[in-house]
This record gives C-alpha cells, structure tokens and sequence, in this order.
C-alpha cells in the first residue's frame, strides 16, 4: 500500500513554503531565527499560577462546550470596552484562533462558494476555505500604498458566489493596520452585498505609536465574525486557546461542528485566559512596549541597507522589508541571506503572489540578537550567487 490510497488533495499538497522555512531552521543550529511567528518570551508567570492553581483544585475536566461562561463573559466585556455591541452567547471559545476560523469557515460555506481574501495574507486562510469546501479569491492589496486594506478592490472582486471576506488587521505580514475609513467601506461592503467578514486581530494589542485598534465589528457587528486568542499578547502560544465572536447563530453553529472536532478547549487554557483578560492592561504592556522598540529599531536599520526600504509598520510584531531592488525573487534573497548569514526569514511569496518581493522579519527575538543580525545583513551581497 502507498499514498495512492490517501485523498486527491493529499496526495498533491500544495507547497507550503512556511513550513519548509520551519525545517531549515530545524536542522540548523547556527541559524539566528527571525522567521517564527512566536514572541520570545515566557507565559507572564501570574497567569500561570493562576491556571495551575486551579487545576490543582480539580478543575481539570470538561467545561461547557462552547467555553466556560465567565470567559465567554471576559471576552464579550473586552469587546464591549471597544464600542462592539458584544454578548457572550456570541463567544466560541477555541482550541487558537486558527480553529476558530476553520470552524468559521466549515459553518458558512457550502461547496464552490467563494471567499475574497486581501494579499498579502497568513498562508492557511486559503487553505482552510479548501478544506471547507470553498475557493479562495485572492485580491493583491497594493505595496505602494503599504499594503492598506482597499475596499474598493474587494468590491471588484466580488461575484454571485462570494459569500465572506478574510481580513487581517494589523496585518501579518505586512504590518499595514485598517483605519477608520476603510472599517467602514469594508462594513457597508458586507451590509450592501449580505457577506460576512471574517476579520483575523490577533495581533490587535501591537499598535505602533500613532496607530490604533479599530475592531471591524463597530461598523457592521451582524455581519463579522472576530477571530482572536491569547497567543500573541500575552505569550501563550503553546496554551492554544482562542475564540470567534459573531452573530449569536453562527457562533451556535461553529459550536455544532466542533462537537465533532474537538468539543472544547482545554480547560487549563480558558483559566490561564480568564485571569490575562482580567489583567489585561498590565500584563500585555511590557510585551508591546518590547515589539515597539523592535519593530522601531529593524525598521530604522534595514531600511538604511543599499536597496532595501521597509513597508510602513502600523502594527504587528513583523517587519516586511521591500527588496525589489535587488532584482531577486523573495525566495532567491532568503536563500542567499540565509547561506551567507545564516538569517532566517520567510520569503514574501509565502503570504501570496502578491507578497513576492519581500521578506518577512520576525522581532520575535531580543534586540541584542538583532542587532547582531543587523550586523551581518549589512555584509550581505544579495548579488552574490550560491
């Protein structure tokens, strides 16, 4: 027996250029890693006290299916703390935010219905409306205006077909952060055209000074489905636990799909997250104010290379660095950055046809390792072959 008796789809994956970029930095050890998406630091240590100490007590076994009430409750109140009309009957908590947008997708779509999703974006989007059944519309955003979330393109890439957008805003891994303006083009978009938006803010708490979050639900709350977690702004990545929050029928029905999937999250998980949302402010500051001085400095210092700008960082914990100068594709320039440096980053085509072009920089490692890669990068020939 072979892999002849496995799917079509899994017998002809496609290319998934994020995960080879994980094993390069898997079978390397001289490797300075600016690729994964994952914050150096260590879970603040009250929130693990808190969560083990609870288990400690026996709170080890299932909670209620969609999530433990006083978390649904804590999520519903963070929304509600930013103008979005929240409940927690419409909280779904999640085993991550990927989950919650599978879950998400598998609730909504039916076979061939379509999903525009804005590019440069995080690869399993379109992966996951295939698994759902459904086909991915990729629109390309345009890199002279940093990547910026143009309604008026997704308006021209809609069909009778379309049934939902995927935005992500700040953006991996453009860093590009939606205003107010665009907020409400994509809200009255979804209301005029009956779609759902499907907006990723995950990365909703890593402002750049000047920039703020605009949650997408203030402008049309019975049309979008928030995605979030706790992985990114509070270093809980390994903790898996995110949720959806949406119209009260679709969290229901997301609810419905995982009992056959997952049931619930892990219910460490909803205790170490109950106590961050109730500590929120004073527990994510540090990690944000780190991403600032980062993000701030990488941007500064790769943009000083010959041929080299930055896109403009609203937000996130990335930099996306322009190196169309150089005249290589964003696999050519990682491989050679990687031979002669031994830097890892990821190829821009990773995120899209779109993205090619650029590269993706991690600040997910301290300053002291990055200006060590700043100093290599600035020896770097990208016109030097292998």
């Amino acid at each position: 027996m072979d892999k002849s008796i496995l799917s079509q789809a899994s017998q002809h994956e496609e290319r998934n250029i994020l995960a080879e970029v994980c094993n390069l930095a898997a079978a390397r050890d001289d490797v300075i890693d600016l690729s994964v998406g994952d914050p150096n630091f260590a879970t603040p240590l009250p929130i693990v006290e808190a969560a083990t100490e609870r288990a400690k007590k026996g709170h080890t076994h299932y909670t209620a299916a969609m999530g433990m009430p006083e978390l649904r409750e804590a999520i519903a109140e963070y929304y509600q703390k930013l103008g979005v009309p929240a409940k927690a009957a419409q909280v779904m908590v999640t085993v991550g935010a990927e989950h919650a947008l599978l879950l998400a997708l598998y609730a909504l779509l039916d076979p061939g219905d379509e999903v525009l999703i804005a590019e440069p974006c995080f690869s399993p989007y379109a992966a996951q409306v295939k698994l759902a059944g459904g086909v991915p519309v990729m629109v390309a955003m345009d890199p002279e205006a940093g990547f910026a979330i143009d309604p008026a393109k997704l308006e021209a890439a809609l069909t009778d077909k379309t049934k939902a957008i995927i935005v992500n805003s700040p953006n991996n891994p453009t860093g590009a952060v939606l205003d107010q303006e665009a907020a409400q083009g994509l809200g009255q978009l979804a209301i005029d055209h009956n779609l759902i938006l499907l907006t990723d803010e995950i990365y909703a708490d890593f402002q750049m000074p000047g920039h703020h979050y605009y949650p997408l639900a203030k402008e049309a709350p019975d049309n979008t489905v928030t995605i979030s977690g706790m992985s990114k702004s509070f270093a809980m990545t390994g903790w898996r636990l995110g949720w959806l929050v949406g119209p009260k029928y679709l969290a229901d029905a997301t609810a419905a799909v995982n009992e056959n999937v997952a049931y619930t999250a892990p219910t460490i998980s909803q205790d170490a997250a109950l106590y961050a949302l109730e500590h929120h402010d004073e527990l994510f500051a540090p990690l944000v104010a780190a991403f600032q001085e980062r993000l701030t400095y990488l941007q500064t210092a790769l943009g000083a290379l010959p041929n080299h700008a930055v896109n403009p960082v609203g937000g996130s914990i990335y930099a996306f660095l322009d190196i169309r100068k150089t005249g290589l594709s964003s696999e050519q320039y990682a491989t050679r950055l990687l031979n002669q440096t031994g830097i890892l980053v990821v190829p821009g085509l990773a995120f899209g046809k779109g993205g090619d072009g650029f590269v993706r920089v991690a600040a997910t490692q301290p300053m002291a390792t990055l200006k060590e890669a700043v100093a290599k990068w600035q020896s770097f020939d990208p016109q030097k072959e292998d």
